[in-house]
C-alpha cells in the first residue's frame, strides 16, 4: 500500500455508546468512508495499563468486557476480528530500542471494540492493541507515538481511543446534559492544540489552570491522544469526525489527522 493512512483519536465515553444509535455513533460509523482499506488496526486504548509497554499478538484476541452493570445487550455484542499477529512482530520491531515486549495476555478491551463495532461492523479487518506504560510520562508516550509514524505507510490504521475530558465522579446520568463549562473550555483548548500544532500545550496540558484538574482527574484517558498527536505530520490536515460532550463531563470528541 503506498497511500499514507491517516490517524484517529476517538472519544469513546460510556461503553452503552456501543449498542446505541446516536449523532455520535453515527459520526464514526461514516468516519471511515473516506480512508483506505487498513491492512490491519493498532488501537491504543485507555482500558489497558501495563508497567512497561506490550503489543498483543494473539491470532483469536479475547473480547473483553471490562465494565460491569450495564444491560445485557452489551455483553452480547460481539466483535471477534482475527488477531493480527505478523503486524504486532512488524510493530514490535519498529520499536525495539523501546523495550516495547510482545503478550497474549490480553484481547481487545471495550475501548477498542465499542468503537471498531461501529466503524468496521464486519470485523474484517485485524486489530491489535498496545498498552499505556504506567511508569511513563507525558512526554514518553508522545514520544513513543512519533516512532509509530511509519506504520501510516504500511498500511496500519492507528486509532487512539480514550477522552479528552473524562470526569466519572461528577458525571450526570443524562447523556445529553448541559457540559460543565470547565469540560468545554478544556475540550475547545486541546482542540486548538491539535488544530494548530502546539504539540507542547496537549504535552503540558496541567498548565491550563483549574480546568485540567476537572478534566483529567486521572490520565488513563487523556494518554491515546499524545500517541496520536505523536504522530502528526506538518502537512496532515485536521477533521473533527466529531465534537461534543456527553454526561456532562465526558468529551466524544473525535479527530481525524492525515
Amino acid at each position: 500500500m503506498n497511500k499514507k493512512m491517516p490517524v484517529l483519536f476517538i472519544g469513546h465515553g460510556s461503553p452503552m455508546n456501543a449498542v446505541l444509535n446516536n449523532e455520535y455513533t453515527e459520526a464514526i460509523r461514516q468516519s471511515t468512508q473516506n480512508i483506505p482499506r487498513p491492512e490491519a488496526i493498532l488501537v491504543i486504548s485507555a482500558h489497558w495499563e501495563t508497567e512497561g509497554t506490550f503489543i498483543t499478538s494473539s491470532d483469536s484476541p479475547e473480547q473483553i468486557y471490562d465494565f460491569y452493570g450495564f444491560p445485557d445487550e452489551l455483553y452480547n455484542l460481539k466483535y471477534n476480528p482475527t488477531g493480527s499477529k505478523k503486524y504486532a512482530q512488524m510493530v514490535a520491531r519498529e520499536l525495539k530500542d523501546s523495550y516495547v515486549m510482545l503478550t497474549e495476555k490480553w484481547g481487545l478491551d471495550h475501548g477498542a471494540w465499542s468503537v471498531l463495532s461501529h466503524m468496521y461492523p464486519k470485523a474484517g479487518i485485524p486489530v491489535f492493541q498496545m498498552s499505556l506504560n504506567k511508569l511513563g510520562d507525558e512526554q514518553y508516550h508522545y514520544d513513543l507515538g512519533r516512532k509509530l509514524s511509519k506504520l501510516r505507510e504500511k498500511g496500519i490504521l492507528i486509532i487512539g481511543s480514550g477522552d479528552i475530558v473524562h470526569n466519572l465522579r461528577v458525571m450526570d446520568y443524562d447523556m445529553n446534559a448541559t457540559p460543565f463549562e470547565w469540560a468545554s473550555e478544556f475540550d475547545n483548548y486541546i482542540c486548538d492544540a491539535i488544530v494548530n500544532r502546539k504539540h507542547d500545550n496537549i504535552i503540558n496540558y496541567q498548565k491550563t489552570g483549574k480546568s485540567f484538574k476537572l478534566a483529567v482527574p486521572t490520565k488513563e484517558h487523556y494518554l491515546p491522544l499524545l500517541y496520536i498527536a505523536g504522530i502528526q505530520d506538518e502537512e496532515d490536515e485536521v477533521k473533527f469526525i466529531y465534537k461534543g460532550i456527553q454526561h456532562r463531563s465526558m468529551s466524544m470528541t473525535s479527530i481525524k489527522i492525515g
